[in-house]
């Protein structure tokens, strides 16, 4: 009977695993017609961010406690995983192709494993070496650095960015932003990953305001439609879809799945994210990958999973240790989706 049960729950939390990747794979696809129809993609992240943290308000009411409690953990999950990771990632898919941009997200955990080696002078495993080496040589392919370049160089930088601000979050979680003990000197409950989640949309939702300075945005563009491929698709379908899908039901999603089954197995799962947002540029925006750019798209892929496997975990609460919509793999005391940032 136990058998059974547990059974039905890593199916029903494998299921979750893949609609979450499938749901903020789908983010850049969404946001990249908007973006061409005329939107500024920062104005694009704005709406984006603040629709989803006003949904989750009932939430970060709920979970109160963490503004007293984690102040350092949800500004840094704001201002970094959340403000940072999507304003970088936005503004590269308004110049290079979606599937490119979180390939080189990706890179993350190898930026991780870089600095606890060259900055902390901390040892790294053979694995987690070369890891960084296959993640590195995949994005070499898929950039195709023997035609010169010829991806747009800015939209390369952005993307990395994203990567950088996932980087700049695992920092403020090693250095014990988190605080894992309580006002007796014991070690304090970990907290909710959903309550981290709408605080972190709310702290970017606030940023974002003072950067994008949305009362500047032209809204009525919001009215009208953007084209995919040739079809025309009415804009506030597209925002409902970022808002809804690509981020409240992604990030539901991922944690109750890292709940039914771990946050390695669920980050593995993750790791789709790239592979389903290819597909669906290819399919619905016409972006085409070349056979190189594919095998070391799976190569990039590959090298970071291994990074991301051997990549430490800070004393407690979520880590960025992966890319993308990347992955972030949490650690379990913070169960932070399968550590996702959002995209």
């Amino acid at each position: 009977m136990h058998a059974s049960s547990g059974f039905q729950g890593r199916s029903a939390g494998l299921g979750l695993a893949l609609l979450s990747a499938f749901a903020f794979g789908g983010s850049g696809v969404a946001a990249k017609p908007l973006i061409e129809a005329g939107l500024d993609p920062l104005h694009v992240v704005w709406l984006r961010v603040a629709g989803a943290a006003v949904i989750m308000l009932p939430v970060a009411w709920r979970h109160r406690n963490l503004v007293r409690e984690r102040p350092a953990l949800l500004a840094g999950f704001g201002l970094f995983a959340v403000a940072g990771v999507q304003a970088f990632y936005f503004a590269s898919i308004s110049r290079i192709p979606v599937g490119v941009a979180l390939l080189v997200e990706y890179l993350a955990p190898a930026l991780v494993l870089g600095w606890v080696r060259f900055v902390q002078r901390r040892p790294v495993t053979r694995a987690a070496a070369v890891g960084v080496v296959l993640a590195v040589g995949g994005l070499a392919c898929v950039v195709e650095v023997w035609a010169g370049l010829s991806f747009d160089l800015l939209g390369l930088l952005l993307a990395l960015g994203a990567a950088c601000c996932q980087v700049g979050y695992f920092v403020l979680s090693d250095h014990g932003g988190q605080g894992g003990r309580d006002g007796e000197g014991e070690r304090a409950e970990p907290p909710h990953p959903v309550g981290v989640i709408a605080y972190g949309l709310i702290v970017g939702a606030a940023v974002l305001t003072v950067v994008a300075r949305p009362w500047g945005m032209d809204w009525s563009l919001l009215g009208g439609s953007a084209g995919m491929n040739g079809d025309e698709v009415p804009a506030w379908l597209l925002l409902g879809w970022i808002v809804l899908l690509a981020t409240v039901l992604a990030y539901i999603t991922g944690v109750v799945s890292v709940r039914l089954l771990s946050p390695q197995v669920a980050g593995v799962v993750a790791c789709l994210e790239a592979v389903i947002a290819t597909g669906l540029a290819w399919v619905l925006l016409g972006e085409h990958l070349s056979a190189p750019q594919l095998i070391g798209g799976f190569v990039v892929l590959t090298g970071a999973f291994i990074a991301q496997s051997a990549a430490p975990k800070p004393p407690s609460g979520p880590v960025a240790a992966g890319a993308g919509t990347g992955v972030v793999a949490g650690d379990v005391e913070g169960e932070l989706s399968s550590g996702r940032t959002p995209h």
